[in-house]
């Protein structure tokens, strides 16, 4: 099966944030072959992420084999090396590695969480991620809740926290993301005001350059630290690993190097006793990780403002489950020709 074309766009996404998530925002990559089957995935880096991959991968994979998808995840690495590594470069090459992946399943006329050596029967429980309050009228519609705070004010937190809890009650589980917004000083003092809330983890308090800061919140913060949503494949992780600075790892399927870099850091962090859990892990990318390598799966809700991800799996009660369809499913419709 040989790759005849390979082609990029950004849809437009109404209602995607006014920064960089839409300027940057999610591109769609299409793979086509001589065999007549079309694999797509999502990458992202906006018109920068669809200029790489129309100008540098698709030359690089016009003509090749689709199968051997860890050969062309490595040319297409090795080729982005003077520009790539971390950003841009590997969003647009993270689109690629999932159009391939998606066209591995379609071929063996499979899922790809079979692939993977799971079951697409398996139901994963979602959370649902929300910015400064959670309306009322989503408690008990998901099985946890994410707390986006816009402040580094710590009776703010405190008080947004609260306020979390009483429209979701004392049992939920309950997380907090400060966005990369805070240090390690701020971080301590809301920890320790929030032991008593049962949160399950501060996200991404610190600049994920600032490895020193996490090192020490490893040893000192009493409430477990995630992050990893904005580092890029499984050479950024390792240290993160190695050195137990998140306890729970979040890397984007879109952002990371696709699924095959998602699967390598799955293996790793799992070895060394870590959690999982991927940045809007309940778009249908990751989601087949999720149900295939996953032993205590949790899947944040996804991007509401992709309406272009078309038959995307529905959450029903909390709990959301793939549909079984060859390659990624039907999560994956081509809405233009890039």
């Amino acid at each position: 099966m040989k790759i005849r074309d390979v082609r990029a766009v950004q849809p437009a996404s109404p209602g995607s944030p006014p920064d960089w998530r839409t300027s940057l925002g999610q591109i769609l990559v299409a793979v086509d072959t001589d065999a007549g089957l079309t694999g797509y995935g999502v990458g992202g880096g906006g018109a920068a992420g669809v200029h790489v991959v129309r100008t540098v991968l698709r030359d690089l994979l016009l003509g090749r084999d689709a199968e051997p998808i860890d050969h062309l995840w490595q040319a297409m690495y090795d080729a982005t090396l003077p520009f790539g590594r971390k950003g841009v470069a590997i969003m647009a090459l993270s689109g690629v590695d999932l159009a391939l992946w998606d066209l591995r399943g379609k071929a063996e006329r499979r899922p790809v969480v079979e692939l993977l050596g799971g079951s697409a029967d398996r139901a994963i429980p979602v959370y649902h991620t929300a910015w400064d309050t959670i309306a009322p009228e989503l408690a008990g519609q998901f099985r946890a809740f994410k707390l986006h705070v816009g402040t580094d004010r710590v009776e703010a937190v405190v008080r947004a926290v609260e306020q979390a809890r009483a429209v979701i009650g004392p049992d939920c589980p309950l997380m907090v993301d400060a966005w990369m917004r805070w240090d390690v000083p701020i971080t301590l003092a809301v920890a320790a005001c929030l032991a008593g809330h049962r949160v399950g983890w501060i996200e991404e308090p610190l600049s994920p350059d600032d490895l020193a800061g996490y090192a020490e919140m490893r040893d000192r913060c009493p409430v477990p630290i995630a992050g990893g949503e904005h580092e890029f494949t499984v050479l950024g992780f390792k240290p993160l690993i190695e050195g137990r600075l998140h306890q729970v790892l979040q890397p984007d399927v879109c952002w990371c190097g696709g699924l095959t870099e998602l699967v390598k850091i799955y293996r790793l962090a799992l070895a060394a006793g870590l959690r999982v859990c991927p940045h809007r892990g309940a778009e249908v990318w990751a989601l087949h990780a999720l149900a295939a390598l996953d032993p205590e799966p949790l899947a944040e809700s996804g991007r509401p403002w992709l309406t272009w991800v078309r038959g995307q799996p529905p959450v029903r009660d909390g709990m959301i489950r793939l549909s079984g369809e060859p390659g990624f499913g039907s999560g994956i419709m081509e809405t233009e020709r890039g």
